[in-house]
C-alpha cells in the first residue's frame, strides 16, 4: 500500500491512515482522512473527498469514484451498533458530484451523477441509481434493477445491453487512469 500521491491530502485520524494500492490512481485535489482503503487499479477522480473518521471506507478493485464526489460514513448510535460504513465493491461506477453515505454498493453496481445514497441503504450488483436519484436509508435495490427519482423508487430491470454498458465504463476509467497517472506525473505536482 501507498500512503503519498502528489496534490493529494491525506489526513490520518484516530490512529487510522489512508491505505492506497500501489496501482490505484488518487488525483490532485482529492482528501483521504482516516480509515480508507482503495483497491487495486481504483480511480478515485478530481477533488473528491472520503472522510472516514467515525467508520471506514473501502474502495473495491477498479472501481471508479467521479470527480467531485463525497463519501462518507456514520458512527454506531441507538439501532446501529456497527454504525454505517460506505463499502464500495469492485468494478463500481459512481458518477460525478455524487454522494455516497454510510451505505453498501455491491459488485459491479453504478451511481449516477449527482446521485445520492443514504445510510444502510444497498445497491445490488449490475444495478444502477440514476442521475438525480435519492436512495434514502434503509432503501434495497436489488441486483439488475434501475431506481431513479427523488426519493428513488424501482423503475425497471436492467436489460443485458446497459449492464453491458456499465462493464464498458469500468474498462474505460481503469485505461484512463493510468493516462491521467502518466499526464499527473508529467505536471510535477506537489
Amino acid at each position: 500500500m501507498k500512503n503519498s500521491r502528489p496534490g493529494v491530502t491525506i489526513i490520518p485520524i484516530h490512529g487510522k491512515s489512508p491505505q492506497i494500492h500501489e496501482s490505484a490512481f488518487v488525483a490532485p485535489g482529492s482528501v483521504l482522512v482516516g480509515d480508507v482503503e482503495i483497491g487495486a487499479e481504483a480511480s478515485i477522480w478530481y477533488n473528491c473527498v472520503l472522510r472516514a473518521d467515525v467508520s471506514r471506507i473501502v474502495i473495491g478493485e477498479r472501481s471508479n469514484i467521479q470527480d467531485g464526489t463525497v463519501v462518507h460514513c456514520d458512527p454506531e448510535r441507538p439501532g446501529s451498533p456497527d454504525g454505517s460504513p460506505c463499502i464500495i465493491g469492485d468494478d463500481v461506477l459512481i458518477g460525478h458530484m455524487a454522494m455516497v453515505h454510510g451505505c453498501i454498493i455491491e459488485d459491479r453496481g453504478f451511481v449516477g451523477l449527482g446521485a445520492i445514497a443514504m445510510n444502510n441503504s444497498r445497491i445490488g450488483s449490475d444495478a444502477m441509481l440514476a442521475a438525480g436519484a435519492m436512495l434514502t436509508e434503509n432503501k434495497i435495490m436489488e441486483p439488475g434493477q434501475l431506481w431513479a427519482g427523488r426519493p428513488a423508487k424501482f423503475l425497471r430491470d436492467l436489460p443485458e445491453p446497459a449492464i453491458a454498458g456499465m462493464r464498458l465504463g469500468v474498462a474505460h476509467y481503469v485505461e484512463n487512469a493510468r493516462h491521467h497517472s502518466v499526464a499527473v506525473d508529467a505536471a510535477d505536482i506537489s
